[in-house]
């Protein structure tokens, strides 16, 4: 089965939110910090021995701290398959795909013990 791919993305900047409407009829809101703390790439990911390691979802819950590093100044396409984040730092090496972008969704449906972190 392949990856929802999003219908709709939106930059939220009041909420501080990207927010990605997937064609499958689901809503994903995902705070910036926790986009973040979830890049992929690998100066964020801590090097080559560290990729591939799953990103912590309680990123998303914490508190949102301002400052450039966590401020989404732009989202952009890579091809058909995926979103690069350029941050507040000029920070823009991650690719998130679709599948990777899904998959830290932090709504209660994907991700149920939020409540508990």
């Amino acid at each position: 089965m392949t990856a929802p791919r999003p219908k709709e993305i939106t930059l939220d900047r009041t909420r501080r939110m990207l927010v990605v409407g997937w064609q499958d009829g689901h809503l994903s809101e995902y705070g910036w910090r926790g986009l973040r703390a979830s890049c992929p790439c690998a100066e964020c990911a801590g090097g080559d021995e560290n990729m591939g390691r799953p990103p912590d979802p309680r990123e998303f819950f914490k508190t949102d701290s301002p400052g450039p590093r966590n401020t989404l100044n732009e989202v952009g396409l890579v091809g058909n398959y995926a979103l690069t984040l350029t941050w507040g730092d000029g920070h823009h090496a991650g690719i998130f795909n679709w599948a990777f972008l899904r998959g830290l969704c932090p709504c209660p449906q994907c991700f149920p013990s939020q409540s508990s972190v």
